[in-house]
């Protein structure tokens, strides 16, 4: 792993000589496995560095803009930090500390994450920097010094009480360890203040490679310790296929935590989201496996019922419960999935041992010989992937005698029994033809498909529809997917659905571009926040309508205690078009901030 990470370091940092459409999948392929593994692992430095060089392939201009505005804000930025680090060094010396504060500005690909979520520009995200002040502490004294130094940063400068976070007391499962608090500056600016000692800024920074030098000095397994025992477990029961391996091992990736309690008072970590089927199988296969329900806080649970941080689960067994298919619906662990599913194959491995004897005594009334050319004759008759199957289908009487009887009437139309009866036995001139599979459609939409998709030419005669996840329109960098049963569906390239569709589809992505057309409207929508305003309302539908020629076809307005904030959906030729709207209604009095929507629904 720890190879296979630098390997794909070094890729992303020498991308620029590949062409466009290899340059996304890579970027892509790094966010949705590489980057959250890095993370995992603790790996801070790598998996920012990841994440940036991604968001520059995925996202050129929006990280172009932000790599100059920290450029341009660098020199007022340091100004500010040391006039806030200042009086605490004052104080941290006074005391007698070994230590060092530390300015980290945020990863571009970080900062574009709060501008996303929080719907601000560059300019309103507060936290682009964050101050670390490491302590040379002896590990005995780790905890209480930190918390000293927090006790001094507040004597300065007022905390936010919703913003405290001890990962001392219950470190992250990457093995992530430090004391987190936000506090209010003087020129009225919230600043986060980050509290370690230098084994846990070793570990942060370097993660499981740190962990090594610190392990021989704890007793028992530590956060990532377990991680890394369930890792090894998945890897030794995954007999799926890649993709859902990699969806599975992914579950354990980059998820929030939640902190629960065994009846014992024992602790235990699992994913944000996990339900007390999740929890069975954290405590073992078997415990899982015979799970028939649970108790959280004394109280009866089904097994689907959702986990939170503090709750005491207690599980109920019997030793006649099985797993059960819908069980697959009920978790979110990796774990939890993978054992399901090994458990679920057994007992399919077990029926179509049945099923195989049952097929044979039947084979028998019909004088059909049991053996492996009659049995996949069998298969395909019946469209079925493998002899497993059928003898399943037997088992569970979804194959019986009537179906089989089947043969016994299509040997009049064609002689199918006899042939399955003597396969090799027919002269050539006899032989029935053989049927031809049927085609695959995503093979199909793939000969047919042209290097370039031409949106938006009538000449062009493949299916086409634009995708309502992001909702492309001329002027955006796009791409063709080829579906299953929906022909080829386009997105943009920073589609919420991109990461995984490149990553794990490259074969059925298709390039596209648009044919420029000014006489074709195409849907899209624009949020919108400010202060309320007599004849705001007004305002905008004159600006979108009157000024700029765009058809309306809703707007939704909704206010609270002085403050609006809605949505509008309006037909518009390209992203030109767009943009030119977004800019004149931000400079609207009253308008606050002005974005487009991705997903319309």
């Amino acid at each position: 792993i720890l190879i296979k990470l630098a390997d794909r370091l070094h890729n992303m940092r020498t991308l620029d000589s590949l062409p466009p459409k290899k340059q996304l999948k890579i970027a892509n392929e790094t966010l949705y496995l590489f980057a959250p593994l890095a993370h995992r692992l603790g790996f801070h430095a790598i998996k920012s560095e990841l994440e940036d060089l991604a968001l520059k392939y995925t996202e050129p201009e929006i990280f172009t803009t932000i790599s100059q505005k920290l450029v341009d804000s660098e020199e007022e930025r340091n100004r500010f930090i040391n006039s806030f680090t200042y009086p605490i060094k004052k104080a941290l010396q006074k005391e007698g500390f070994e230590f060092n504060i530390l300015a980290r500005t945020k990863s571009i690909s970080s900062i574009w994450g709060k501008m996303e979520k929080k719907e601000v520009p560059f300019e309103e995200v507060y936290d682009i920097f964050a101050i670390r002040i490491v302590v040379d502490t002896p590990e005995q004294r780790e905890k209480a010094d930190c918390w000293k130094v927090y006790s001094i940063v507040t004597d300065f400068y007022r905390p936010n009480p919703d913003r405290l976070r001890d990962w001392i007391s219950t470190p992250k499962a990457n093995g992530y360890e430090s004391l987190h608090t936000t506090v209010m500056s003087k020129p009225g600016k919230w600043v986060e203040v980050q509290i370690r000692s230098r084994r846990m800024d070793e570990i942060a920074e370097k993660g499981y490679a740190a962990h090594w030098k610190y392990k021989e000095s704890k007793t028992g397994e530590s956060g990532i310790d377990k991680w890394l025992r369930r890792i090894r477990e998945i890897l030794k029961t995954a007999e799926s296929d890649a993709l859902d391996f990699i969806d599975d091992f992914k579950l354990n990736l980059f998820s929030d935590e939640i902190i629960v309690f065994t009846p014992k008072g024992e602790l235990r970590t699992l994913p944000l989201g996990s339900t007390s089927l999740d929890f069975a199988y954290s405590i073992h296969s078997e415990v899982g496996n015979h799970c028939l329900g649970a108790k959280v806080n004394h109280k009866l649970v089904p097994l689907s019922h959702v986990l939170k941080s503090g709750d005491q689960v207690e599980i109920i067994t019997s030793a006649k419960q099985t797993p059960k298919t819908d069980w697959l619906n009920y978790v979110t662990t990796a774990r939890a999935k993978g054992k399901i599913k090994a458990a679920l194959k057994e007992e399919r491995k077990k029926q179509a041992e049945d099923g195989k004897e049952i097929l044979e005594r039947k084979l028998k009334q019909f004088k059909i010989d049991f053996n492996p050319a009659n049995i996949q004759k069998l298969v395909e008759y019946f469209k079925l992937a493998a002899p497993l199957d059928l003898y399943y289908d037997v088992a569970i009487g979804k194959i019986g005698q009537k179906e089989l009887k089947a043969y016994h009437s299509e040997q009049d139309k064609g002689g199918i029994l006899s042939y399955l009866k003597n396969p090799f036995g027919r002269s050539r001139e006899t032989a029935l033809p053989e049927k031809a599979p049927e085609p695959d459609p995503i093979r199909q939409q793939l000969k047919s498909k042209p290097d370039t998709l031409l949106i938006g030419d009538n000449l062009e005669n493949l299916n086409y529809t634009l995708s309502p996840c992001c909702n492309p329109i001329p002027g955006d960098d796009v791409f063709g997917f080829v579906t299953i049963n929906e022909g080829i569906k386009i997105h943009r390239n920073n589609c919420p659905n991109a990461v995984q569709l490149m990553s794990k589809y490259a074969y059925r992505i298709v390039k596209a571009k648009w044919i420029t057309n000014k006489n074709i409207a195409f849907l899209s929508g624009i949020r919108i926040k400010g202060i309320d305003e007599i004849g705001l309302l007004r305002n905008l539908t004159n600006t979108i309508s009157s000024e700029y020629n765009i058809n309306i076809r809703s707007i939704n307005i909704d206010t609270t205690a002085g403050t609006f904030e809605g949505t509008v959906m309006l037909y518009i030729h390209d992203t030109q078009h767009l943009s030119n709207l977004i800019n004149k209604l931000k400079k609207l009095k009253g308008v606050q901030s002005v974005s487009r929507i991705g997903k319309i629904s």
